[in-house]
């Protein structure tokens, strides 16, 4: 009996063991995204009226277009869904691409939500949607080491207007060049 019990135990031991050592590990999410620490000295003149965020919005349509004259195009996903969409894949295969053309030039990927749900979760989100990214360039031969990936969350919106069109061009995954 006192054997049989010992038997159990163990059995019950190594079963729990694996089973642990074999759940999916927790993703990396950066707390504080670089951006937000250099936009904190600005923020007297968030103060303003709407007139800065325009001004604001013209640095971010610059960046944009110089990634897009790189030839890096951002990526855009589903609400709530972290995984590459079937039309967003032609894009990946041209930004991976590019970048075998291009073997010096290391990037990040920006992982972007739109502002609904807490900022934990769209921190998590962001970071899902541009380790997905990296996946599909490493998966294409581009190597994990030029690949940095941060999650801006919903501090880094493309479109400002709480509408679905306007949603939908805040889920994105932008790559930026180094």
């Amino acid at each position: 009996m006192k054997t049989g019990r010992s038997t159990l135990f163990v059995i019950i031991l190594l079963v729990s063991t694996f089973a642990f050592w074999g759940c999916p590990k927790k993703a990396e999410v950066t707390a504080t995204p670089e951006a937000q620490k250099e936009v904190q000295p600005a923020a007297p003149e968030q103060a303003k009226p709407a007139e800065p965020k325009a001004e604001e919005a013209k640095p971010k349509a610059e960046e944009r277009a110089a990634a897009s004259a790189k030839g890096l195009e951002p990526v855009y996903f589903d609400f709530d869904k972290s995984f590459i969409r079937e039309d967003a894949r032609p894009v990946m295969k041209a930004n991976a691409e590019w970048l075998k053309a291009n073997p010096k030039v290391k990037i990040k990927i920006e992982g972007n939500c739109d502002e609904r749900g807490t900022i934990e979760y769209n921190q998590a989100l962001g970071q899902r949607r541009a380790a997905a990214a990296k996946k599909y360039l490493t998966d294409m031969g581009i190597a994990g080491s030029r690949i940095s990936l941060i999650s801006y969350g919903k501090e880094k919106p493309a479109c400002t207007a709480s509408t679905e069109e306007c949603w939908q061009k805040n889920r994105r995954d932008d790559l930026v060049a180094q």
